[in-house]
C-alpha cells in the first residue's frame, strides 16, 4: 500500500496537448507533445492507442498529467511524464478550461 506521503511526492498538472501523433512501428504508442505553462512544451509517450481513433483528436484538450516523473527513453523517445487515463471509459478532463500547468493537489 501506498502511504500518504507516497501520493505527497507526486507533482499533478493540467496540461494542454498541442500535438499528437502516432509512434511509428507500434500498436499502442501516442506521441504527445503538451503545453504546461513552461519555457518548452513536453514530450510525453503513451499507450493510448486504443482509446482514440485518430490523435489530432487529442489535440487542443487538457488532461491531468504526473509531471515530476524521470524521464524514460520509450521506442527511442525521451518521455516527460505521464497521462492520467482511467482504467475503463475515456479520459479526465477538466469541465472548463484553466491555465496550463494548473496543479492538481
Amino acid at each position: 500500500m501506498a502511504t500518504i506521503d507516497d501520493f505527497g511526492k507526486l507533482e499533478m498538472s493540467i496540461g494542454t496537448v498541442t500535438s499528437a501523433e502516432l509512434v511509428p512501428d507500434t500498436d499502442k504508442l501516442v506521441r504527445l507533445t503538451v503545453d504546461f505553462g513552461e519555457e518548452e512544451d513536453r514530450q510525453i509517450i503513451s499507450g493510448i492507442r486504443d482509446r482514440i481513433e485518430e490523435p489530432e483528436e487529442l489535440v487542443g484538450k487538457q488532461f491531468p498529467f504526473v509531471t515530476n516523473l524521470e524521464p524514460r527513453t520509450i521506442r527511442g523517445f525521451e518521455s516527460n511524464g505521464m497521462i492520467l487515463v482511467p482504467n475503463e471509459g475515456t479520459f479526465i478532463s477538466p469541465t472548463t478550461d484553466v491555465t496550463p500547468g494548473t496543479k492538481i493537489g
